[in-house]
């Protein structure tokens, strides 16, 4: 198999630096990326040859394009651009200020249009390529606390559907990651708590203390991800969604089935919704 270039963003530790591990130790060449450099310094060591590090902030469009510009003049294209960069909120909606939820949004929607809209002109000059969009198993479904979280997965799968037709013509193919619960910091450092509403104690007090209580005890493994992941790519019908953890599978199979419940449940009012026809 042809060696692959591999474009990852928040690669120091979680899904990212699983990703990395896994396309060095399949052959293939990595751009790893982190908003510190410094923080991949051990990667660089370990595949000097192979692995460009670089300094990336996702928020910043002109960022990206510095980057991916590197990446091309070091390794001459790029294969797979994987956006994971990324972090998490736990809070009801009204505990979560506009601040918050706006700064969520920049980095995982927006930040992952930023390094999307960069690497495009690459892809489709190649006519070849995969972008993995990383989102969760929120981007299907939410639960109480989850708003702002799944706020942004469900705008980078509205987005990435879309974009998959689009791009379909120029070769390139789209696939949306949905995990369950993986070991990585999601559930540590890169989840913001936001301050307490009393009035919201009972209702997302499960889902605080479930975000809490799970970090370092996930059932998912990385690196078992990262594998699947490229397994989907390799594929010649890559799918465009890919669940991963049975958790994740479990829960989109049964709000899949509770959507088409309704959808049977309110099918003769829903249709029944034309302008009435004219009779002679």
């Amino acid at each position: 198999m042809t060696a692959k270039t591999w474009f990852i963003t928040g690669s120091s530790s979680g899904f990212g630096r699983a990703f990395a591990d896994h396309a060095l130790a399949r052959g293939d060449t990595v751009v790893a990326t982190a908003r510190r450099a410094s923080a991949l310094a051990d990667l660089a060591e370990a595949a000097p040859e192979r692995l460009l590090a670089l300094a990336l902030d996702v928020t910043r469009p002109a960022d990206a394009e510095d980057a991916l510009a590197a990446a091309v003049a070091r390794f001459g294209r790029i294969d797979i651009l994987v956006n994971n960069a990324g972090y998490g909120v736990v809070g009801a909606f009204e505990e979560t200020p506009d601040a918050e939820l706006r700064a969520l949004m920049e980095t995982n929607f927006f930040g992952a249009m930023n390094v999307t809209r960069a690497a495009l002109p690459i892809l489709r000059g190649q006519r070849s390529g995969a972008i993995v969009n990383i989102s969760s198993l929120g981007g299907q479904l939410s639960f109480a606390g989850f708003s702002a979280y799944s706020a942004t997965k469900f705008a980078l799968e509205g987005v990435s559907e879309a974009l998959a037709l689009e791009v379909a013509p120029f070769g390139i193919k789209v696939l949306i990651v949905e995990p369950g619960q993986f070991r990585t910091n999601l559930a540590g450092p890169s989840m913001r708590h936001m301050p307490v509403i009393d009035a919201y104690r009972d209702v997302v007090g499960g889902t605080r203390a479930f975000a809490h209580d799970m970090n370092g005890t996930q059932d998912g493994d990385p690196r078992k991800a990262a594998a699947a992941i490229a397994a989907a790519l390799d594929a010649p019908d890559t799918p465009l969604r890919l669940q991963l953890g049975a958790d994740a599978v479990e829960a989109v199979r049964s709000h899949g089935e509770a959507l088409l419940r309704d959808l049977a449940a309110w099918e003769t009012l829903a249709r029944d919704t034309a302008f009435d026809r004219k009779t002679a």
